[in-house]
């Protein structure tokens, strides 16, 4: 399938990467998150569901106030290529508001969900000037629970600069996630990697093309 514009990974001579986390906010997991970042000083990008969002609003607070990304990932978790444009346009559209009145920013950022998208997809992206973003580490399937050294290794083969790599803190039982993370932060932080949010490394790419 032709994926227009999905952006997985930023070319820039800084040690820097983006990890991002989809289908929370989760009570549990995410602040476990928070957490590991908090030590490191760095900053994570979490792509949040709506229906989640309304559930869980002092996470989506913390991870605002601890000045993380919180980007668009609609408000159903539906496969975007099999909704009317309409539909499309409604699942990112509420999720969007939901953003806006919870932390007063606007999004910039959007997954889709199970990176489903093409053409007629991105056409209504188009309309929220949304950077699409994708990933590096896609083989490692977290969200499969393939086990913690499994999604440790197909991730760290992924890092350099610029790299973002994808993780899941809803959905499930995510401690294994949890527990590679922990240890990839850990591992790339003594390497001299910088933690970042993926709008902070597209805004490193941007000055580095001008």
């Amino acid at each position: 399938m032709n994926k227009p514009n999905i952006i997985n990974d930023v070319q820039t001579s800084q040690k820097q990467v983006a990890l991002t986390f989809d289908d929370g906010p989760n009570p549990l997991y995410t602040s476990q998150l928070l957490e590991i970042f908090r030590k490191v000083d760095g900053k994570a990008t979490f792509f949040m569901i709506g229906e989640e969002m309304i559930k869980h609003p002092e996470v989506v607070k913390a991870v605002s106030e601890n000045l993380h990304e919180i980007g668009n990932h609609t408000y159903s978790h539906p496969k975007l290529t099999e909704l009317s444009s309409d539909d499309c346009f409604n699942e990112l559209v509420k999720t969007e508001n939901l953003i806006k009145e919870m932390t007063g920013k606007k999004p910039t950022t959007f997954r889709p969900p199970y990176l489903d998208y093409n053409q007629d997809t991105a056409t209504v992206v188009e309309e929220f000037e949304y950077s699409v973003i994708g990933a590096l580490n896609m083989e490692a399937q977290d969200w499969e629970q393939p086990g913690v050294e499994h999604i440790l290794s197909k991730s760290l083969k992924h890092v350099k600069n610029g790299s973002i790599l994808i993780f899941h803190d809803g959905y499930g039982d995510r401690s294994q996630t949890i527990e590679a993370v922990r240890n990839l932060v850990t591992e790339i932080d003594n390497q001299g990697y910088q933690f970042v949010t993926v709008s902070e490394l597209l805004r490193l790419s941007r000055s580095n093309n001008s």
